[in-house]
């Protein structure tokens, strides 16, 4: 056996001469992968080109395109809903030998809720007065969605019983153009102030009107501290300075597919027109019964017999719109659009055809826990801030009764309920709901708001209320208790059987 020719070689030899291939495919730099780039750089980095051309671009969207329009609107109907985030204050007294959690604190609380709805009310809370703590909730969840990024800027000294309100400004005010090293060692990183430890200590915006407008624009940028604003946005990376908006995985998709749809549109009509062209061998000849540009048009009516000149011929334009394969490629579209935003199909495109109860229940639950996920996001990065500065400026103007050691008992103990969602199948999952009460699974709390966003508290309040009206109307009201079978009923032929 020669060692120089490699067909003598056993397989061991074989195996010790070909290098082991340690890679990942995603790293793979063949011919089939060379247009796939990727180049190392930060959050910052890719995101400073692009932030404003991005936002332009997605405002442009939710103004012509209807599924942008959809999109944002669910949102705003599934995260917020018709009746917000709701407060349930729980504080608690200090405890005693027999209550050793202590008593709830029933009056404190109900004195800090019903200052809160008088906050919350239009006029109040916002200082234009032009807004409702709802319709805030509203600009937060679609601004996110929209362009990204959200500016609430506390206003201590409102207008108002509080001395507190809340001013809305647009992304645009912070200047992502501005960039540069602060003789104190801070870095400016797009308009935001960040410290050794990456912690935003300060915002520049700019001054006066918004900065696109022509009226009333001002030069210069204002240094507001972080303590002022809430910079409200979802960072994808750990040290993400600005945030971008939820479309840009899916805006290019929206923009061409509403450009297809607009040729496809046009292509069917003048289809549906059916135009006749008339051919002479020369090209002249013919004068017609009109011209339109130098060129013969000849007029037709319904019911018309006509003789054409020799030499000319009457021939139709070849159409083939609407096309069989649009609506098809348009539900592919739409999908992949869906999926990047976060939605189920069916609710994105009101497209209900072939849908079963498995089916939608599925996407149903999917989306809801999406929906709940950025709820969560709504309380912890707005609702609960701002209920904290609130209570704060209202103890220490005096609007709310208590003094400022009793901050943290009320500050700490404060919950908000978002909205809940119907049953998808109300008879199957109110028994599902029975069962895992009756086995300890769930408790009232975790149905009320799950079904209706309502503390249980305020369900046992309002039965108890409707019960009382009810015995004062003399209406009998006949209410299952949980476990109790239900008597068993007469069965009534309703035709599709025999007697």
């Amino acid at each position: 056996m020669s060692w120089y020719n490699p067909a003598s070689w056993g397989k061991t030899e074989q195996r010790r001469r070909i290098p082991y291939r340690r890679n990942y495919n995603g790293a793979n730099t063949s011919r089939l992968f060379s247009s796939f780039l990727g180049n190392s750089s930060s959050a910052d980095k890719e995101i400073r080109p692009a932030l404003r051309k991005m936002r332009d671009r997605v405002r442009q969207l939710s103004r012509n395109e209807p599924i942008a329009t959809k999109a944002l609107q669910i949102y705003r109907t599934q995260v917020v809903g018709d009746r917000g985030l709701r407060l349930q204050v729980r504080a608690r007294n200090l405890p005693t030998k027999d209550k050793p959690k202590g008593s709830l604190d029933v009056s404190g609380n109900d004195i800090v809720e019903t200052l809160w709805k008088e906050f919350c009310q239009k006029g109040v809370c916002e200082i234009t007065g032009r807004h409702s703590f709802i319709d805030c909730q509203q600009l937060v969840i679609e601004g996110l969605i929209r362009d990204g990024e959200v500016l609430v800027k506390h206003v201590r000294g409102a207008d108002n019983k509080f001395g507190y309100g809340l001013q809305f400004l647009e992304p645009d005010y912070l200047d992502e153009e501005y960039n540069q090293t602060l003789n104190n060692g801070n870095r400016v990183v797009m308009g935001v102030e960040l410290n050794s430890v990456n912690r935003p200590v300060a915002y520049y915006l700019f001054d006066g009107a918004h900065p696109y407008d022509e009226v009333g624009k001002t030069a210069g940028r204002t240094r507001v501290p972080a303590s002022d604003l809430l910079h409200i946005y979802r960072p994808d990376r750990a040290q993400q300075t600005r945030g971008v908006s939820a479309f840009h995985s899916v805006m290019d998709k929206i923009h061409m597919l509403n450009g297809y749809a607009e040729a496809e549109l046009v292509a069917s009509r003048l289809s549906a027109s059916k135009p006749l062209v008339l051919e002479t061998q020369d090209g002249v000849g013919y004068a017609g019964d009109s011209f339109d540009d130098e060129a013969p048009e000849m007029l037709a009516e319904a019911g018309t017999i006509m003789q054409l000149p020799s030499g000319v011929k009457l021939s139709s334009v070849p159409t083939d719109h609407p096309s069989t394969a649009f609506a098809e490629f348009q539900k592919a579209m739409l999908r992949s659009i869906a999926t990047g935003l976060g939605l189920d199909y069916v609710t994105l495109s009101s497209n209900l055809e072939s849908v079963s109860y498995s089916s939608i229940r599925s996407g149903t639950i999917e989306s809801r826990d999406n929906y709940r996920m950025h709820q969560q996001f709504l309380i912890d990065h707005f609702a609960l801030p701002v209920f904290k500065e609130w209570l704060n400026i209202g103890m220490t103007a005096g609007a709310i009764p208590f003094p400022m050691e009793r901050y943290n008992k009320f500050a700490n103990n404060a919950y908000f309920r978002p909205r809940g969602y119907s049953w998808v199948d109300p008879q199957r999952e109110v028994q599902a709901n029975i069962n895992a009460l009756q086995n300890g699974f769930l408790t009232f709390s975790d149905v009320a708001q799950a079904v209706s966003g309502r503390d249980v508290e305020e369900v046992f309040s309002t039965l108890q209320s409707d019960l009382e009206m009810a015995e004062r109307y003399g209406i009998k009201i006949n209410i299952q208790p949980l476990g109790q079978k239900t008597p068993a009923q007469p069965e009534v032929n309703d035709g599709t059987t025999d007697e």
